[in-house]
């Protein structure tokens, strides 16, 4: 990963939380997805049961990027902020 793409990719985070309008929730639960993606890696753990419905979402947008490598995490992000701009 290079500091360019690391660069970029912080300061694509930082811009999202200063958009001028909130994104709808399918956009806002990509955003979380690939950023945990591109922080964390892949997705672990349980699944969130019973009522919390937030948690399954997150969990749900988060587990389909499985596989998806942290650079292109990072550029999805990068390239989905700027669209929100």
């Amino acid at each position: 990963m290079s500091a360019e793409l690391e660069a970029k990719f912080t300061a694509a985070a930082e811009a999202a939380t200063r958009l001028s309008k909130r994104p709808d929730n399918e956009t806002m639960l990509q955003l979380y997805a690939l950023y945990k993606q591109a922080t964390v890696g892949d997705v672990s753990g349980k699944r969130p049961g019973g009522f919390d419905f937030v948690g399954q979402a997150k969990y749900d947008a988060w587990a389909k990027l499985k596989g998806v490598s942290r650079d292109a995490a990072m550029h999805q992000y990068i390239d989905l902020v700027d669209r929100l701009k």
